[in-house]
């Protein structure tokens, strides 16, 4: 029997001030990312990337606290895509320089998608840094993250995430 935990429900209800929009402007370039929550209760993940000033990323980023993992094995998305390629993030620490990464295609049709998490590779500025995947017992941050190399507009739909253990 699986065992499931929620690390966040999108809702009416639901406040968003846990979650930050972190685009390339950072670094110069010119994307444009925003998260809302629409009529029907989603959190909507939308914005424009753009290749300027040598950009390329839109992402968002959950400050989760630490989270015991407890025997957790996935990530599970619950979402409705744009047919596009994004990238789930995991930090073991908030403080890390490095996250942990895992790359999900959407259909866009509504859809349950479940990352393992020893699949995450340890990435720092879009490279693979020279670490063990991810093998942590708790993780404090979590995000999804848009940079598929090309000037794209973007909307992804996220019901919920959570975690799962078998």
């Amino acid at each position: 029997m699986k065992n499931s935990y929620c690390l966040f429900d999108f809702n009416n209800a639901a406040p968003l001030s846990g979650w930050t929009v972190v685009d390339d402007p950072v670094m110069g370039g010119r994307s444009r990312g925003s998260l809302t929550v629409d009529s029907e209760g989603h959190g909507v993940f939308s914005g424009e990337v753009s290749l300027k000033n040598n950009g390329g990323f839109s992402s968002i980023r959950f400050d989760c606290g630490r989270v015991p993992l407890h025997g957790a094995r996935h990530i599970v998305l619950r979402v409705q895509g744009d047919g596009k390629r994004y990238q789930f993030r995991i930090r073991a620490r908030k403080s890390d320089a490095h996250a942990y990464v895992a790359y999900f295609d959407t259909r866009g049709t509504w859809e349950e998608i479940r990352l393992p998490l020893e699949g995450f590779y340890p990435s720092f500025r879009g490279r693979r840094v020279d670490l063990p995947n991810f093998g942590g017992d708790s993780l404090e941050e979590l995000g999804i993250l848009i940079g598929n190399k090309r000037e794209e507009h973007f909307l992804l739909r996220i019901d919920r995430i959570g975690l799962e253990s078998d």
